[in-house]
């Protein structure tokens, strides 16, 4: 554990383009076990009760981010649906293979046009575009798949990985009624879990991070359930 320790805040201080072990690696199931302890024990030991006490005194509202949700879909949502569509957004295309800078990309401008449709501007064309890249986008895809890395990215990586880690916290913001310099403190345990995460999928790989991410909000869901 102490070596793992070492090497995660070692990373974290200078982050480096690697190539992920994949779980064939020697050791590589000790190191997740101890990685989702390590994260599990920092997240509901830590940072949770601390941010109760915040949340108390400050008279935060909570989190309604799955009010709307129904609870047979409440637990498919959070530790399937979300783990597998935020790994692959946030933390997918870390390793800068072309391939998945693009199609990080597509899903931007797919994102930036699903909004457009939603405030109603442009509609038919905004709604063209996505079917459009919907077409796009696994043809590049197939297209770049043996395009390596570009210079700038091995150059950037250190500000793209905690660029990713940032938004990826602050972004949860989003879940509360009302926003207020107060709620930032409220997303610790998001930006915890970017840090894990990043250094897992930079580490070991996607498949990982994302088996961490399932089984963190699987905890952190079942605690909430047991509190109703």
């Amino acid at each position: 554990m102490t070596a793992l320790l070492r090497d995660f805040a070692a990373y974290l201080a200078r982050p480096r383009l690697t190539q992920p072990s994949g779980f064939g690696a020697p050791g590589a199931w000790q190191t997740v076990l101890l990685l989702l302890a390590f994260h599990l024990a920092v997240l509901l030991v830590v940072l949770s009760p601390l941010l109760q006490l915040w949340q108390s005194a400050m008279g935060l509202p909570a989190p309604e981010a799955f009010g709307a949700v129904s609870k047979g879909w409440l637990v498919p949502l959070v530790v399937v649906i979300a783990p597998l569509g935020e790994e692959i957004v946030f933390r997918g295309w870390l390793t800068g293979r072309v391939r998945a800078l693009w199609l990080l990309g597509c899903a931007l401008v797919a994102g930036a046009l699903l909004a457009m449709v939603n405030v109603h501007v442009w509609e038919v064309p905004a709604s063209l575009g996505v079917v459009a890249m919907g077409l796009i986008a696994p043809g590049g895809w197939w297209w770049l798949r043996r395009r390596g890395v570009p210079r700038w990215f091995d150059a950037a990586f250190p500000v793209l990985f905690w660029l990713s880690i940032l938004i990826f916290g602050l972004l949860h913001l989003t879940n509360y009624p009302r926003l207020s310099w107060a709620l930032v403190p409220m997303v610790l345990p998001q930006l915890w879990t970017g840090m894990v995460l990043s250094y897992t999928r930079m580490r070991i790989g996607l498949p990982v991070s994302m088996l961490i991410h399932a089984v963190a909000n699987g905890a952190a869901v079942s605690l909430a359930l047991i509190g109703h």
